[in-house]
């Protein structure tokens, strides 16, 4: 009997079981015992209830669900590429600022009712939005040499020790564009990261040495809008050395070295450069000045990009209770916003960067990004030769029933690590070659027998020399055949007039 069934009789019987008597109750009790298997205790609890507890109960239906309708995701969708898709905890509260930005340069038309949406929308109801569009995006070499005995006369900084900070104390840091293969010449991108107001500079070198690292510093210190009170390094050669020393004594330059394998101790440099430089330029080898060139062009637009529109989080605490941690992070601002808040830094300083922060439009400078790093890319190399990269156009201005088909400027964004080498194509030897010593007679067969097949050649070999080949090594020569035959010119001839003919 079906359940559906056993419903409707249960709910055709239930007045009469309650109106009856109490010999009579019994009668009904059994023969509906007797139809619907049920055990007598539960046959009774079910007489007894309520007719609506039989009901089917309805969904409960969240306020406040269809608030984000799919006009208001298109928007933030949009709104997301332009901030480079960051967090939400980053996103949400610097909203406000970048929708006034964008329509400001004017890239928004929207009504009062999405932007007061954007207002108070908070971060876990972005994370819920941008789920879907999340689940459909794909998406460090160390080269570091340990330095020489000067580091005994470089004061060690730890992580603990940036707590009270001011601005202009920089964590400093190489990241190498060699594409996996250290030998020769490649690019370097020199990363400098405040610690009190996240203020970012990426400098392009062209090889890493300690004169293009004091070049990198020099050229930083003109673009940096406070004083240069510090610089933390690594514990690699290209910091530790005299001319470094010397130059920090110059400039009177607090320089100070983080312990040997000990990453947290520069976690600020270390997390951007997977967040920035590794997540826009890729893993690919760049080299030669053509290149630099690129990657100066592109650094020259990131830096305003990321310090004027690219909000972080700082720790401000963080407890343990015995296997759990806590932590307590601060408003989500960009380093622009938190020069603005600095009382250390002069007010002539922030009215300048406020000038130069009214004329900078969110819209335009990921577009150039995109355009100049598919320019970038066009010189990368992986480690199976040049890289193919697609033309990428700019990003026109949207209206609001244009959101569903605004380009995705970061779809040409990548943050793809080398593969690993047992993935690649194999050019080298693991064992020793069992045809080196018969090759030449092997090749001599091949040229006057151009249609002969391992097999066969396998087979005349045993004859020949006996005891030394057999069927198990027919697969490695059909490889060295293949091989021989792509290279051989004289082979392709002769199979073509053999197929002429």
């Amino acid at each position: 009997m079906s359940l559906s069934a056993r419903r409707e009789m249960l709910i055709s019987i239930r007045q009469r079981y309650l109106e009856s008597s109490w010999t009579e109750k019994g009668r009904v009790l059994d023969g509906f015992i007797a139809v619907t298997g049920y055990d007598r205790k539960y046959a009774i609890s079910l007489l007894h209830q309520k007719t609506k507890a039989t009901n089917s109960v309805k969904a409960k239906v969240r306020p406040g669900a269809q608030v984000y309708d799919e006009q208001f995701r298109q928007v933030l969708l949009y709104i997301w590429y332009t901030a480079n898709q960051v967090c939400s905890k980053r996103l949400a509260p610097f909203l406000p600022d970048l929708v006034a930005a964008m329509e400001r340069h004017g890239h928004f038309r929207i009504n009062s009712d999405i932007r007061h949406k954007l207002g108070k929308i908070s971060a876990a109801t972005v994370d819920r939005l941008l789920q879907p569009e999340r689940r459909q995006i794909k998406g460090g070499i160390s080269r570091t040499k340990p330095g020489s005995l000067l580091k005994n006369q470089i004061q060690v900084r730890t992580f603990a020790d940036w707590d009270d900070v001011t601005p202009g104390f920089f964590e400093i840091d190489l990241v190498a564009h060699c594409g996996g293969d250290p030998n020769g010449a490649f690019l370097n991108t020199l990363v400098m990261i405040d610690v009190s107001t996240g203020w970012l500079e990426c400098m392009p070198l062209l090889k890493k040495s300690a004169a293009d690292v004091i070049n990198g510093i020099s050229v930083a210190i003109k673009l940096i809008p406070f004083e240069l009170k510090g610089l933390d390094t690594d514990g690699g050669s290209e910091f530790i050395n005299l001319e470094m020393l010397d130059f920090c004594e110059a400039h009177r330059i607090t320089f100070t070295r983080a312990r040997a394998y000990k990453k947290n101790d520069q976690a600020y440099v270390e997390e951007k450069n997977g967040s920035v430089v590794r997540r826009l330029v890729g893993y690919d080898r760049f080299q030669g000045r053509k290149a630099w060139e690129a990657l100066a062009n592109f650094y020259c637009v990131l830096r305003k990009y990321v310090n004027f529109f690219q909000p972080s989080l700082k720790l401000r605490e963080k407890t343990r209770q015995g296997g759990k941690v806590s932590k307590q992070y601060d408003e989500a601002l960009t380093p622009y916003q938190r020069i603005a808040r600095s009382s250390d830094v002069p007010e002539a300083t922030k009215q300048q960067l406020e000038a130069e922060y009214l004329t900078l439009d969110p819209v335009y400078l990921m577009a150039e990004l995109t355009r100049l790093q598919a320019s970038l890319w066009s010189f990368a190399w992986s480690q199976n030769g040049l890289v193919e990269i697609d033309d990428v156009g700019l990003v026109e201005p949207v209206a609001l029933d244009q959101f569903s088909s605004a380009p995705n400027v970061c779809d040409h964004f990548r943050y793809k690590k080398p593969r690993d080498k047992r993935s690649l194509p194999r050019n080298y030897r693991t064992r020793k070659d069992p045809f080196e010593k018969v090759w030449n007679e092997i090749q001599l067969k091949l040229e006057l027998q151009p249609e002969s097949y391992a097999r066969e050649i396998i087979e005349w070999l045993s004859e020949k020399h006996p005891g030394q080949y057999t069927n198990s090594q027919v697969r490695t020569l059909q490889r060295r055949i293949n091989e021989w035959r792509l290279r051989d010119q004289s082979y392709q001839t002769k199979m073509t007039q053999l197929m002429s003919s």
